[in-house]
């Protein structure tokens, strides 16, 4: 019995054959990670049937109402973000709370950009993401497909 080859070709997308578009996120009342993960898988593109590891083939993600966004348990007091200023003694750290007051985007943003891969890839993946907040943006000449995160999988 012999396998007819042609019918098992495996077809991997590149940038001229992907199919990418704007998708719109609203962040209310969502658990932060749970949103970072799914907007993690479509700014990827594994939830598409042409996924390729190694190249960009996810949408553009749009996210709204950033600052509407909540923490489980107790972790909008105990929660840090730790950096470093390069010098000696530059420990900087902020808390959940300090981080959502100075710039709620920014939260939304780290925990989306941990969930990508670290190199030049998730470099690009990531500027595929528009974070804003309130529930104005100014993709509106993109026309972005709303998606509800409770239907995604």
């Amino acid at each position: 019995m012999s396998v007819d080859t042609l019918s098992y070709k495996t077809v991997s997308a590149n940038k001229n054959t992907v199919q990418k578009e704007w998708v719109l996120v609203d962040a209310e009342g969502e658990t932060l990670g749970r949103l970072a993960s799914k907007v993690a898988v479509m700014l990827r593109g594994k939830n598409k049937p042409n996924y390729t590891p190694h190249v960009d083939c996810g949408d553009n993600v749009v996210v709204i109402n950033a600052e509407k966004i909540h923490l489980s348990g107790n972790k909008m007091q105990t929660k840090t973000y730790v950096r470093h200023t390069g010098y000696p003694g530059g420990q900087r750290s902020l808390s959940a709370v300090e981080l959502m007051a100075k710039n709620p985007t920014r939260m939304v943003e780290k925990s989306i950009k941990g969930m990508l891969p670290k190199n030049k890839l998730g470099a690009e993946l990531f500027r595929n993401l528009k974070v804003y907040e309130g529930a104005a943006h100014q993709q509106e000449a993109q026309k972005p497909r709303v998606i509800n995160l409770k239907e995604f999988k």
